[in-house]
């Protein structure tokens, strides 16, 4: 993949689909963004190809489903799913060990019923929204993990240089249970005063939350929400100032 892309293929596929844990993801993502990488190769990260239904989406519901897909739509500038399988959460695969779907779309012709009430479509589309109007996650530069005191949770940050958008990213990689811990935020990187209350705004609830210096606790239960997309705001007068990010 690396020598394709110093060739010239400048949306390159990556190996995410096959990272499921939290120490996977981020010696990954690190080496695709702060090793010398990230100066030829531009990563796109998919969720599921034709090809490719791995394990974890056939063991984990639609939780898994909403989990891989705020961690590709976050931690890279450019992701893609194969849907509407993906938006079906469609999960059975050719035989017991295969990534193969059954009645895999290749080799015949589907109709899809993509307005099913358990559609993701809208799920989705939110998540589109939010990549489009929050500028930090645009690009892969400023991409930051952060210690969190639970390994099926993981946390990282992205960022304007002006640090006028600022995205704090908390994802449950447990699709079955609910997991709490405890995020610990490196303040000064973010602009933040180190003794000043501070608000996250998650962008996919809409439930605000005043946070205190640098060690915050969070909860997600998977088959509600397995993740919060955080809009870092020091001073908020009206929830109304948000719409702009929704």
């Amino acid at each position: 993949m690396y020598r394709l892309a110093k060739l010239g293929y400048n949306q390159s596929y990556t190996y995410f689909t096959w990272r499921n844990t939290k120490w996977e993801l981020t010696q990954y993502f690190t080496e695709l963004t702060r090793t010398d990488v990230h100066e030829f190769f531009r990563p796109n990260v998919w969720t599921n190809t034709p090809d490719i239904l791995t394990e974890y989406l056939q063991s984990g519901g639609h939780p898994a489903f909403m989990t891989r897909l705020i961690l590709a739509a976050t931690l890279a500038a450019s992701y893609g799913i194969y849907g509407p399988a993906f938006e079906l959460c469609e999960n059975t695969p050719r035989e017991p060990g295969s990534e193969e779907y059954l009645n895999s779309e290749k080799y015949e012709i589907k109709h899809w019923p993509i307005d099913r009430d358990d559609s993701l479509k809208d799920f989705i589309a939110r998540v589109n929204r939010i990549r489009v109007n929050n500028p930090a996650l645009h690009s892969n530069e400023s991409l930051d993990f952060h210690t969190v005191s639970n390994e099926q949770l993981i946390c990282y940050s992205k960022k304007t240089k002006d640090l006028s958008n600022v995205i704090v990213v908390v994802v449950n990689l447990d699709p079955h249970h609910t997991q709490t811990g405890w995020v610990d935020l490196p303040l000064s990187l973010l602009g933040i005063p180190e003794q000043q209350p501070f608000q996250v705004y998650d962008l996919l609830s809409n439930a605000g939350y005043i946070w205190n210096g640098p060690r915050n606790y969070v909860e997600l239960n998977p088959h509600i929400c397995p993740g919060h997309m955080f809009l870092v705001r020091k001073k908020v007068r009206d929830e109304r100032d948000f719409d702009y990010y929704l």
